[in-house]
């Protein structure tokens, strides 16, 4: 059965997990007021998530009109599986608008502990750090998904290793008490978020950033 599911997921182009979002623009103060009780660093969100959008804005703009300087994805490995840690921001005004579950890849997962580490190796199963560009839709077997392309040295063989975004019913809608599903590599979506998503990429008049960070 695993053998069958792993060469499912191969040959979609994807691997499997799952996210959760709110539709309602949260302004980052307010999202770390109200955010629940959790077990990692909560500057992630007041502190890093600001950084690391900063880092997107500046890769936009060195690459002249290549890119959206709208809208852009940002994914924060650092926290856990179970927390939402996938967010589609405004750069214009550095809102969240949506916010997520997203698996990682298994591989990614170091026995015995809570920490992760990241390969741009084939059939490693692991998740790839850097910036992505949300490439071209297709459908598969999940439905439509959206091919990455790989930014940057640490995931430049994304095409190759078949790394896709994509929905998957393993992936739960809410925060959980424990980890969600993993998969292949794959930034894996819930079925309900990703349709929710397809509009705000589908909308944009040029690609999108998708940054994979830790």
């Amino acid at each position: 059965m695993t053998r069958l599911y792993v060469m499912i997921c191969m040959l979609v182009g994807g691997a499997c997990t799952f996210t959760q979002s709110r539709e309602t623009p949260v302004h980052m103060t307010e999202f770390e007021a109200v955010s629940v009780k959790s077990d990692y660093d909560s500057t992630r969100i007041s502190k890093v998530l600001p950084q690391q959008i900063e880092a997107v804005k500046k890769y936009i703009q060195s690459k002249g009109t290549a890119y959206s300087s709208r809208k852009a994805i940002l994914v924060d490995m650092k926290i856990p599986s179970r927390y939402f840690r996938f967010f589609v921001v405004d750069l214009k005004t550095n809102q969240i608008l949506s916010k997520g579950l997203c698996a990682h890849g298994s591989g990614s997962e170091i026995e015995g502990t809570d920490s992760l580490q990241f390969s741009n190796v084939p059939n490693s199963y692991m998740t790839s750090l850097g910036m992505y560009q949300i490439g071209n839709a297709y459908h598969g077997s999940f439905g439509k998904s959206y091919k990455l392309l790989g930014l940057e040295k640490s995931n430049n063989k994304a095409l190759a290793r078949a790394i896709v975004l994509h929905r998957y019913g393993c992936v739960p809608e809410e925060e959980q008490y424990y980890p969600i599903c993993n998969s292949l590599g794959c930034a894996m979506l819930a079925e309900n978020y990703f349709e929710e998503l397809i509009p705000i990429i589908d909308n944009e008049p040029k690609p999108m950033i998708l940054k994979i960070y830790y």
